[in-house]
């Protein structure tokens, strides 16, 4: 099976965010996309300039793929997955693990609530669970605070109990070193740091720091292939997994 993992930048930058998603619709069965717009008639200003229907735009795109959206903040951003049709889906849904759905004050970036979504599936008897999260952000860095180490407990709890062979990705927000990313790697694989990746941002991004995405894998599940793409999609990298 292949997954694409992908920060969409709001869809800024459509044109090519729109090839790359012809280009791989026919091969991927799973895209977990983060900074999603749906019927978002006041997204934030600081944004830029979002597409506010970004989740319809992509669901005519990947018309072999059901979409599954959940809001973190209605009229704003969610999470969003895209799940190739006859794929078994027996659970799907969203758990908040940073505040709660429309918490953002003041259309302030930093209050808005933090959500993980999940689907479940069964493939030749095997039970897996993917788990798509975008990471509270701050607007003062990627490091520690109580508010994230809170968050990776919650985000951690969550993983454990999930069923099957378990696959966690999206742009977390922190950089590796942290205790919040060490209580969510504990056990499990990270691939950022097994293939010595130093970056998941494209040129679009200037800051320094560049970590933020992430893939995390429980030991059951058979990666074949793991990969940082090219492509000049969005300010992040998308990441490609090719996994049993």
């Amino acid at each position: 099976m292949q997954l694409i993992s992908l920060n969409t930048w709001g869809g800024q930058v459509w044109e090519p965010l729109k090839e790359f998603l012809v280009r791989h619709a026919s091969e991927t069965d799973i895209f977990c996309l983060q900074e999603i717009f749906h019927n978002a008639a006041h997204p934030r200003p600081a944004l830029g300039p979002v597409r506010p229907e970004l989740f319809t735009d992509i669901e005519a795109i990947l018309g072999g793929h059901t979409g599954f959206y959940a809001p973190s903040q209605v009229d704003d951003e969610g999470l969003a997955m895209f799940v190739k049709k006859g794929l078994p889906v027996t659970r799907e849904g969203d758990v908040f693990v940073h505040r709660h759905l429309n918490a953002m004050e003041n259309n302030d970036g930093r209050t808005i609530g933090r959500n993980l979504q999940f689907v479940e599936f069964t493939i030749t008897g095997e039970v897996y669970t993917i788990i798509n999260f975008h990471g509270m952000w701050t607007g003062g860095g990627k490091d520690d605070t109580p508010e994230r180490i809170e968050q990776s407990r919650k985000l951690r709890t969550f993983m454990d109990a999930a069923p099957g062979r378990r696959i966690l990705v999206g742009d977390f927000n922190l950089e590796p070193q942290t205790e919040s990313m060490a209580i969510v790697r504990n056990g499990m694989r990270d691939l950022i740091a097994e293939h010595g990746i130093t970056s998941t941002r494209t040129s679009f991004y200037t800051k320094p720091v560049k970590f933020a995405d992430y893939c995390i894998v429980s030991p059951d599940v058979s990666v074949e292939t793991f990969q940082v793409l090219p492509d000049e999609v969005s300010d992040h990298a998308a990441l490609l997994l090719r996994f049993s």
